[in-house]
């Protein structure tokens, strides 16, 4: 399959046109009109400092549907005695600047290079980026990041320095998109973490129809004030 190459024009060829490894095109910016066009796709950017702007859809797709989650007795036990202090959107820089150092997608380096961590800042700065942090007595311990069109969540990227303390804050996510009735969280790439959450792949083609649904609804725009 070929990879296209994009032009300044905010258009790409459509996700199904990928090839095996789920690349389907290279270039272009990170503007937010593309980046929202691009998750609306079901297309996400994930590149390397050395490399250009790569677009992706994988088929098959890894996705969480929040009335799925499965929480072990254990991290339930953790969230009960307020063992961490959750937060919504106070530290979206911080957070994404230490996923960024923690440089993972299962074995991979680094893929958080900086014009993606300002390109991200500016979603936050308008309401489509979203962080969650967990604090151990005032110090930023794990956290969160991704992105929210509709009721659909597009998870990013998220980092611990406390052990346990990415679980509670993606756990608190889940409740708070429950809250708010999401019905998507999209995973994007297959990892054992995610799935020990029950997340689990579906095909592309049915991904695409579900995330069409949820971006007929609302987005939950601006900031997301919960502290627990």
């Amino acid at each position: 399959m070929p990879v296209y190459r994009l032009t300044d024009e905010i258009i790409f060829p459509p996700p199904q046109l990928a090839d095996k490894t789920g690349l389907l095109a290279i270039g272009g910016d990170l503007c937010e009109d593309r980046l929202l066009f691009a998750y609306s796709l079901g297309i996400f950017p994930w590149y390397s400092e050395d490399e250009p702007i790569l677009w992706w859809s994988p088929d098959p797709r890894l996705v969480l549907y929040p009335d799925e989650t499965r929480v072990s007795k254990s991290l339930e036990k953790i969230i009960k005695r307020g063992a961490f202090e959750v937060t919504f959107d106070t530290a979206f820089s911080r957070v994404i600047n230490l996923c960024a150092g923690a440089g993972r997608r299962e074995n991979e380096g680094t893929w958080i290079v900086r014009d993606m961590i300002d390109a991200y800042c500016r979603l936050h700065e308008n309401g489509y980026a979203h962080s969650v942090e967990a604090w151990k007595d005032g110090i930023l311990a794990g956290g969160l990041y991704g992105v929210s069109l509709g009721r659909c969540f597009f998870g990013e990227s998220m980092f611990t320095l406390e052990s346990n303390a990415s679980k509670v804050a993606f756990a608190c996510l889940v409740d708070y998109l429950k809250e708010y009735s999401f019905d998507l969280i999209d995973c994007q790439i297959s990892t054992g973490h995610l799935k020990r959450f029950g997340a689990r792949e579906i095909q592309r083609s049915l991904f695409l129809k579900q995330l069409k649904k949820s971006l007929a609804l609302p987005t939950l725009k601006g900031k997301w004030g919960r502290q627990t």
